[in-house]
């Protein structure tokens, strides 16, 4: 068991018997009061949102998910499904992915996180290089300073085509990296 104030923002631990991951942490206070710590967590089996504050000296008992190497099969309305190496089907929940449904490609190598058993999300590479599916050609005469463009990537599901903003150079059918963390194009890759 850990003391609130030792835990940190991407921490899983257990509330009222239930995983959640800490998103935000707020500190308030001082030494001669104690302090308090304002966090914004998240459910990991129903993603549902929480806030709460907490002394310093509550303890939580901290959770180590299990991971496994999959890679993404095959979409079975309402579920995702992935494999390991050794051909065992997992069943992820839509609402589980979040923006990882944004890169999913058939057979993607990722990460698949487990709690008691039950895959309950994904982890995706830092960087992936996906083709640009469509892009505006660059405007003659309005390529002065930093400007950036929308450009649709590939991506498995159709209904979830995503958008990355990226320099007028690049065009379509270009093959970029992006940083999965935060959605930004890095490079183009040039065969």
């Amino acid at each position: 068991m850990k003391p609130a104030k030792e835990i940190r923002v991407g921490n899983i631990i257990m509330v009222d018997a239930k995983p959640f991951i800490v998103l935000r942490s707020d500190v308030n206070g001082s030494s001669r009061t104690g302090f308090t710590y304002k966090w914004k967590m998240k459910n990991l089996l129903t993603n549902a949102p929480l806030e709460n504050v907490f002394r310093g000296d509550d303890k939580f008992d901290v959770v180590v998910l299990d991971k496994k190497p999959v890679t993404y099969s095959y979409f079975a309305d309402p579920l995702y499904v992935f494999m390991d190496e050794e051909y065992n089907q997992y069943e992820i929940e839509e609402e589980n992915l979040g923006d990882a449904l944004n890169y999913l490609k058939d057979g993607m190598a990722c990460e698949a996180v487990f709690y008691d058993g039950k895959a309950i999300s994904v982890e995706l590479p830092t960087t992936i290089v996906r083709q640009i599916v469509y892009s505006e050609p660059a405007v003659k005469g309005n390529t002065s300073g930093n400007v950036l463009k929308e450009a649709k990537i590939e991506n498995a599901i159709e209904s979830k085509q995503h958008t990355v903003q990226v320099p007028l150079f690049v065009s379509q059918d270009d093959s970029i990296e992006i940083d999965t963390r935060t959605n930004e194009y890095k490079r183009v890759i040039r065969n």
